[in-house]
């Protein structure tokens, strides 16, 4: 006797965060025909039909399989189960991540199944053009949404924020009647990925003020924003945000806790990076890669390596971020076997496939041993052009070692790929300058100066100290 598909429904619904049961439920549902239309399928209420689909698709995409949710979307269509407003939300953001030319003609389709009404569609679409950089049409969208929900205006707040018109944003926060920790978290975001860290705490403030309890991504922003602001009191505010964890949070989860690791890595502070890394119950690879990362940002490139080695004792997979510490740990130390040596392991060992940043780590230990001559064979040996983060590592090389010659070729290279990159025209100025080249100095500064290229100011900022309630 055939599976009923109600049954077979209330299975998947049980089993929802279980991919391998998900699977095998999909595969009775097709072996026994309950997601076909046709006249040897069981005779299922229509709505049955859009309802095992849109569970599925929903499930595929909880398991970050964005592909199969979108073709069970063809298949739901080709089989004549009708979408509706549930239907849609999963599959934009299927296509958010995986087919940005699809996005539109789902969008296409809802409006002709005349879904598009429904608020949830309407914000999902607004979150899918943010995704995809098309900030025109998600606020088109947006102003289609006649009475619109905290939820709607946080999705065009992070809109807004995630496609840098920081402006739009502030405006659009402080219009609204209604803020919560997603619109509060999504500002601070904003600053902290546009390089305003300042703005980014005080915004953090002026929500501790609010009624408005901070979520773990806020504590990750604020903590990060704390860790790249090169000011006076930065320390401080971080140490009293971690308090404030600690007297409200209780245990630390993954991802403040890594970002506590990150921020006492970058502030020096290897004693308290190391007791956030070992109070943390669950380790993911995230807080490895950053407790690893902060050994070899200060000069502890042993502690790094061993890091690294009982990572992988305890049978923890390293990625892409951990390679990019464990190579930077190898330059900084001028461990260059070792160093080549890892970087094959990538691939032959791990499988992973080396990118620029990587590559750049490599020219970056070859040229800090002085191995010029190699580092330059080494880029010529990359299997696609070398990148300016590449280029830069050589560069800085050069003028550590006073490669003239060797500098002022790759310098070129480098301002006819970055024309507007002001610490490339100092690096090679400053290359000029020691090898007494004081008219090709000046040269590059004149050029500069007529691009309108001025050098970043050094500057200290104090970030204002008040007690967290």
């Amino acid at each position: 006797m055939p599976h009923s598909s109600e049954w077979l429904l209330q299975l998947l619904q049980r089993f929802l965060k279980n991919s391998i049961k998900i699977q095998q439920i999909h595969a009775l549902l097709i072996t026994g025909s309950h997601l076909l239309c046709n006249s040897k399928a069981p005779p299922n209420p229509k709505w049955i039909n859009t309802l095992l689909f849109n569970t599925l698709i929903r499930a595929y995409l909880s398991f970050n399989q964005p592909r199969s949710a979108l073709l069970l979307y063809t298949h739901m269509l080709s089989h004549h189960a009708n979408p509706n407003a549930h239907t849609f939300p999963s599959i934009i953001k299927s296509a958010a991540v995986s087919s940005r030319f699809l996005g539109k003609l789902i969008h296409a389709h809802a409006v002709k199944i005349g879904v598009l009404s429904d608020p949830f569609v309407q914000t999902s679409f607004v979150g899918y053009y943010s995704e995809v950089g098309e900030l025109d049409d998600a606020r088109k969208v947006f102003d289609e949404i006649p009475n619109p929900c905290i939820v709607a205006l946080n999705s065009m707040l992070d809109a807004f924020v995630k496609n840098g018109d920081l402006g739009s944003a502030v405006l659009m926060f402080e219009s609204m009647g209604e803020r919560d920790v997603v619109s509060w978290t999504s500002v601070v975001n904003g600053f902290l990925w546009n390089g305003r860290f300042l703005e980014a705490i005080w915004f953090f403030e002026m929500m501790m003020r609010s009624s408005v309890k901070p979520n773990e991504a806020t504590f990750v922003s604020v903590l990060s924003s704390c860790a790249n602001l090169d000011a006076e009191g930065a320390l401080c505010r971080g140490k009293e945000i971690h308090g404030y964890i600690i007297r409200n949070e209780g245990e630390l989860s993954v991802f403040v806790g890594t970002a506590l690791i990150d921020f006492y890595g970058k502030m020096g502070f290897l004693g308290s990076a190391t007791n956030v890394f070992n109070q943390m119950k669950n380790r993911e690879i995230c807080a490895w890669n950053a407790m690893i990362s902060s050994f070899a940002s200060n000069g502890r490139e042993t502690e790094a390596l061993d890091l690294f080695a009982e990572m992988k004792a305890k049978g923890i997979h390293p990625n892409e971020v951990t390679f990019v510490a464990i190579l930077t740990a190898c330059a900084r130390g001028k461990l260059v076997e070792l160093g080549l040596q890892l970087f094959q392991s990538m691939s032959n060992n791990f499988a992973l496939v080396p990118i620029a940043e990587h590559y750049a780590c490599v020219v970056d230990l070859l040229g800090k041993a002085g191995l010029l001559r190699e580092a330059t064979e080494f880029i010529k040996s990359m299997p696609f052009e070398p990148a300016g983060s590449v280029l830069g590592a050589l560069l800085s090389a050069c003028k550590i070692h006073g490669a003239t010659e060797l500098g002022n070729e790759v310098g070129r290279r480098l301002l006819t790929m970055q024309p507007q990159h002001c610490g490339r025209y100092v690096a090679l100025a400053s290359i000029n300058a020691e090898a007494e080249k004081w008219s090709h100095a000046a040269g590059i500064r004149r050029v500069m100066a007529d691009a309108g290229i001025q050098k970043a100011p050094a500057y200290s900022r104090v970030v204002p100290m008040r007690n967290l309630v």
